[in-house]
Formats: C-alpha cells, sequence, structure tokens
C-alpha cells in the first residue's frame, strides 16, 4: 500500500465512470498525452509491418546450405512481428485512435528500414539491426510513459521481451555463417 497516494472511494469512483463514457478505456485517470501516444503507437505498428514484409521476403529468398533452416526462423519472426502490429493496433483503438495501416506512408512513419540484402548473411544482418532499432525504440516508449499508461507499457514490455529474444536468435545465426557467406 502507497500512503502517499490514498485509493479513490468508491463513490467518486463511480461518478467519474460515467463521465465522458464515449472515450470507452480513457478515464480521467489516464495521465498520459493521448495524441502522442497514438502517433508513438502507429509508429510502432509500422515499424512491425515493415518487420514483417522484411522478415517475409527473406523467408522466400533465403538460399544456400543454411537457407532453409535460416528461411524457417525468418518466417516464425514475421509471424511474431505481426502479432506484435496486431496487438499495437488493438491497443491504438482501446486509446479512441485509428490504426494507420496506408501502405503510401508506411516505411516513412517506420523506425525500421526495409532492407532486401543480398545473402543470407547481409538478411540475418539487416533483420539484426532492425530489431536492435525496435529494441531501443520500444525502451524509450516505456520511459516516456512512465507510469501514466501502465497498460501500455506493460504492452510494449512484453513486444520488447520478444523483439530481445529475435536480436538474440539473430546474432547467434550471424555467428553461425560463414565468413564467405557475405
Amino acid at each position: 500500500m502507497n500512503p502517499s497516494h490514498p485509493l479513490t472511494d468508491v463513490a467518486t469512483l463511480r461518478s467519474q465512470a460515467r463521465l465522458h463514457i464515449e472515450r470507452g478505456a480513457v478515464t480521467a485517470g489516464y495521465g498520459a498525452d493521448r495524441e502522442q501516444v497514438l502517433r508513438m503507437l502507429n509508429e510502432a505498428l509500422a515499424t512491425e509491418i515493415v518487420c514483417v514484409l522484411r522478415y517475409r521476403r527473406h523467408h522466400f529468398m533465403a538460399r544456400g546450405i543454411h537457407g532453409q533452416t535460416v528461411g524457417a526462423e525468418f518466417l516464425i519472426h514475421s509471424n511474431e512481428e505481426q502479432g506484435h502490429a496486431d496487438l499495437l493496433a488493438a491497443r491504438i483503438v482501446q486509446l479512441g485512435g485509428e490504426p494507420d495501416f496506408s501502405p503510401d506512408s508506411l516505411s516513412s512513419r517506420s523506425h525500421a528500414e526495409y532492407v532486401a540484402g543480398e545473402s543470407l548473411a547481409q538478411m540475418i544482418r539487416e533483420n539484426l539491426v532492425a530489431e536492435r532499432i525496435a529494441i531501443d525504440s520500444y525502451r524509450d516508449m516505456v520511459r516516456y510513459l512512465g507510469d501514466q499508461d501502465p497498460t501500455t507499457s506493460d504492452l510494449l514490455k512484453q513486444i520488447l521481451a520478444v523483439e530481445e529474444e529475435h536480436a538474440d536468435e539473430l546474432a547467434d545465426l550471424l555467428e553461425g555463417m560463414p565468413a564467405s557467406s557475405d
């Protein structure tokens, strides 16, 4: 129990819940800048979609002795990134926003780049760079939110953990690549 922050009495909770009910989950207690959070989440959504597309391309383009194994890993990562995109889109709607799936501005809103990569090692490297970008982006977002939006913060931490796992797996794959595969 935190004595410096007493619980709100039930009558006040009930009264506040009736105000602005059209806002759904965004109650008077929501402390973050909703417009900034929506902008941030739409950038994260764009990043995830670009990652889905890059991983999907790499899955189909993976060739060579390690191509089948690495390509299968790319497909797993693509599917997980799609799951992240879906979670972000759902949270955007919960906050009263609209998820931006517009292909016209996708790459300009994404933090990560779409790089095709020529060799298997280059594909792994580009995906690893993108994961490292996502890791730092999600960490920044979590810090920005602080305790102002714990639900979004928890969602971002959940995604961050998977991005860190992806980066670790890709670093291991890259380490296993022969030097001549660039």
